[in-house]
């Protein structure tokens, strides 16, 4: 039993992310990571006319994964598999930054446009459509059906229920608030932006994504530059800390089961969503004419995400807090203490702030990716409005509800969706490379890595 929960609730995905990324690394040979004047020309071109831009597709995108994997899924790694679970954050996301490219170069190839001109799409459309292509169109449809139903459990899981109590609980250790309070905050700021759809959600995450994410960054960086003495032995916990098998019996297999490995992974996967296949469906709404150069702004998502944010509260928390275990499973008071302790109450109002934009921004976010699965699904208007109404319902039980249980349901759904993507993706390689040998040829570039047999 332990064995099938553990595989169940991610001890596969290390697996299936290495091999993957490594795999579109040297099937792709580097360019998208590797090709300075591409990546260039991906973001900084002038593809679109009207509509979501890249950028705006980028920041509905970096919504649904800034929150609580910033944040709470960061102190949660460092609580469960220490220190050396942010190095393994970093490997995962350096590893799936050609996932997250691979996935959204289908995801905008096989979209859809409606009468409105709106684009629609992500991993259930190539699942489907593209294995139909392959002349495989009964499992195609199964297993987008099976995707989308993950997709749903995970936007009430994590992109719901955790993203409120992340919430409720900030508001409550910090400002005193009632749960009732913050629920009944949540929704009414909640309410009015949900039906509006991705291209509605989309432009209000234009201007609150960067704000937030700057203003994050230089809290941290504060706390960083006063407490600049500890950072070099904080930087040493996580090297040592990465190769101690918490749980292990001993050598490889140990190395490779550890508290460390699995929980920075899964963590680094919350944060950044990079091959579970979710955040493609904010991709495929841009306005852009190359799929591949979508796909560098997948790569920069990643980035920003766990390698910029993820480690800025990695080391806050690691620096101004010798024993994270002391606050249990509290991962959100927790960080707030690592700010606080530095930088004076005044760093906790603005952590609540921050947590609760983050938290908002993420919960209308995955409310547009649950909708376009059930828009997928079924057209008839009567389920948008069932699932409108669950995804209501579930703010205020976010708010009271003892976040362990939905964690091994999130952690669940995301590794199912990571090894079912990861399988479909290395299926439909070939139309991953035409599109990037598309782009990146047309760009003159020297050859970064020699061309495989």
């Amino acid at each position: 039993m332990e064995r099938i929960l553990w595989v169940m609730s991610g001890g596969l995905v290390p697996f299936f992310l290495l091999a993957g990324g490594v795999f579109f690394f040297l099937y792709l040979r580097g360019r998208p990571i590797l090709c300075p004047r591409g990546m260039r020309a991906a973001l900084t071109g002038k593809e679109h006319t009207g509509g979501v831009s890249p950028f705006r597709a980028l920041t509905l995108a970096l919504a649904g994964t800034l929150g609580v994997g910033n944040m709470v899924g960061v102190a949660n790694a460092i609580c469960i598999g220490g220190a050396g679970a942010v190095f393994w954050m970093w490997i995962s996301a350096l590893v799936a930054m050609m996932l997250k490219y691979a996935e959204t170069v289908l995801a905008v190839k096989y979209r859809r446009q409606d009468a409105n001109g709106h684009y629609h799409g992500g991993a259930v459309y190539y699942i489907r459509d593209g294995l139909a292509a392959h002349r495989h169109p009964k499992l195609g449809q199964f297993l987008a059906v099976c995707f989308a139903g993950l997709i749903l459990l995970d936007a009430c899981s994590m992109g719901c229920i955790i993203q409120i109590n992340a919430v409720s609980s900030a508001m409550q250790g910090v400002l005193h608030f009632p749960a009732w309070v913050c629920a009944a905050l949540l929704a009414v700021v909640c309410l009015p932006v949900l039906p509006r759809g991705q291209h509605g959600i989309s432009a209000l995450t234009e201007y609150l994504v960067p704000i937030m994410s700057v203003g994050y960054v230089i809290l941290s960086l504060a706390v960083l530059i006063l407490c600049r003495d500890r950072l070099g032995g904080a930087l040493g916990s996580v090297f040592r800390g990465a190769f101690h098998p918490k749980s292990a019996v001993g050598g490889i297999l140990g190395f490779l089961t550890s508290a460390a490995l699995r929980t920075g992974v899964m963590r680094g996967l919350l944060s950044n969503e990079a091959g579970c296949g979710t955040s493609p469906t904010a991709h495929a709404s841009a306005q852009t004419k190359s799929p591949a150069a979508q796909g560098v702004w997948g790569i920069l998502e990643v980035f920003v995400d766990t390698i910029l944010l993820c480690t800025a509260t990695a080391l806050v928390i690691l620096i101004a807090v010798p024993d994270p275990s002391l606050f249990g499973d509290n991962a959100v008071m927790l960080t707030v203490y690592a700010y606080t302790s530095v930088l004076g109450d005044f760093a906790g109002w603005f952590f609540c702030a921050a947590i609760f934009c983050f938290g908002y921004a993420t919960v209308i976010c995955w409310y547009g990716y649950g909708a376009e699965c059930v828009r997928f699904l079924s057209p008839k208007p009567v389920w948008a409005r069932s699932f409108f109404l669950l995804f209501v319902l579930l703010v205020p039980l976010g708010a009271v509800l003892a976040p362990g249980a939905v964690w091994f349901a999130s952690d669940l759904a995301i590794a199912c969706l990571t090894m079912l993507n990861t399988v479909i993706l290395f299926a439909l390689r070939r139309e991953i490379k035409e599109e990037t040998d598309c782009f990146f040829k047309a760009v003159p570039t020297k050859r970064i890595l020699p061309r495989l047999p």
